[in-house]
């Protein structure tokens, strides 16, 4: 028992570098507490004491913000990084050295009894206010984007995101790469331009490929006019600062 406590709070101080002591992470640590409290209460669930390890659990949600149904099944070494919100359903089974930020949810999607909750491998991160639905597996070592929204089985250490979530492969990386490059080279923070389904976010990205493309013929003119014994200078393009940014909206 005491092994285990010790277990959990040294895989805060591995993962989190906020941590600054053992006291502090026994006192001020929601996301530590909610693990205790559910050991305890998993602990009366399995001996058929069901109401009373879902009051130990209610208890649990009321002071750390966290709900574990007693009914789910953790592994060793389990961090949950800040907490709030966390929702983890009865079938649900974690493995060991597990990460989970806040608002993360691991849910259902059917009302039929049976296995209805993720199982996630060893060592899987799930990142801030993403949703993994359903009987699905997440592969050992896998990474979840936040605010994903996982409804397919994932495989061993990929990293999805999205909604619905999908693998970010070679050719997704270069693809966001060259996005940043181009929002770079007009001066636009492309922070906001990510892989949700946002038509504000869609536009940007096509806007940012049309740019793309209109550079490489305009480079190509360039070339071809300076083979022609044209000379075709270049300009640097002017960089945009906040105060112009400002002025224009």
């Amino acid at each position: 028992m005491f092994s285990r406590i010790q277990e959990d709070i040294q895989c805060v101080f591995a993962r989190d570098p906020a941590a600054q002591s053992v006291f502090e992470v026994i006192t001020t640590y929601p996301g530590f507490h909610a693990v205790l409290i559910h050991r305890l209460s998993h602990g009366l669930w399995r001996r058929g004491l069901h109401w009373p390890a879902r009051y130990v659990s209610f208890l649990g949600r009321w002071l750390t913000g966290i709900e574990i149904h007693p009914g789910a099944r953790i592994g060793r070494r389990f961090f949950i990084d800040h907490g709030m919100g966390v929702v983890i359903g009865e079938t649900a089974v974690i493995g060991d050295d597990c990460t989970l930020y806040h608002g993360v949810t691991l849910g259902g999607t059917s009302w039929n009894k049976g296995k209805r909750h993720p199982t996630l491998k060893n060592g899987v991160v799930i990142g801030a206010g993403a949703k993994v639905l359903g009987p699905i597996e997440i592969g050992e070592g896998a990474r979840v984007g936040s605010n994903s929204v996982v409804v397919k089985p994932v495989p061993d250490g990929v990293t999805v995101v999205g909604i619905p979530a999908h693998i970010i492969d070679g050719k997704a990386k270069q693809e966001k790469a060259r996005r940043d490059a181009t929002a770079q080279k007009i001066g636009f923070d492309a922070y906001g331009a990510t892989d949700m389904p946002d038509p504000i976010a869609n536009a940007i990205n096509l806007m940012l490929d049309h740019i793309h493309q209109m550079d490489k013929q305009i480079e190509t003119m360039c070339q071809k006019l300076n083979d022609a014994g044209i000379q075709c200078g270049e300009k640097n393009m002017p960089q945009l600062d906040d105060c112009q940014i400002k002025d224009k909206t």
